[in-house]
């Protein structure tokens, strides 16, 4: 979006491998999803068909080498280095705020704070099952929540549309791509 002064440079794309057993709890998590579609009185069609599939971007912190001159090891700073902790061993427990994921890259980067503005991070774009989406205003979707729904949307600042997208099942987000890439001063 800002070819004029960009606020990144991307160092490396890896793809992510993830094991059976993952791969399985993803489709368990979206076979539930479907199923509750199909049993409920209020039909959604789109989780009927494939669980409200999305793609989204997650940003989360980098502290070792990987995407470094070729590495493509994942550490053992568990839990210090972000990208190698998501991919090892999942996004974290069921959290009452849930798991923030992104439409836009931007938002992503943006979204991680305490991180210092410059610097190498690592953006997971993932596969998320959205399931039954409440949709509200604003900062109200980093509230949490859930009941009936599977996750909460809301918009976000300068970003249009359903930016934000926070997820209750961390098993619903499969991590398929990790972007390394050294954030610039703007």
């Amino acid at each position: 979006m800002k070819k004029e002064s960009p606020i990144c440079v991307i160092e490396r794309i890896l793809k992510v491998h993830n094991t059976q057993r993952t791969i399985q709890r993803f489709e368990d998590c979206r076979d539930a999803v479907k199923s509750r579609a199909l049993t409920s009185t209020r039909k959604n069609p789109r989780c009927a068909a494939d669980g409200n599939e999305l793609l989204r971007f997650h940003c989360t912190t980098l502290t070792c080498s990987l995407g470094a001159r070729g590495a493509s090891n994942l550490c053992g700073a568990i839990p210090g280095c972000g990208v190698c902790t998501v991919v090892r061993h999942g996004f974290p427990g069921k959290e009452l705020r849930g798991v923030r994921t992104t439409a836009s890259s931007g938002r992503a980067h943006d979204s991680l704070v305490g991180c210092g503005s410059v610097g190498r991070r690592a953006m997971l774009v993932c596969r998320v099952i959205a399931g039954r989406v409440k949709r509200v205003a604003g900062d109200e979707a980093a509230a949490g929540g859930g009941g009936a729904y599977d996750s909460v949307a809301g918009s976000a600042g300068v970003y249009s549309g359903l930016e934000e997208l926070f997820v209750f099942n961390p098993k619903a987000i499969l991590p398929c791509f990790v972007v390394i890439y050294k954030a610039v001063e703007s």
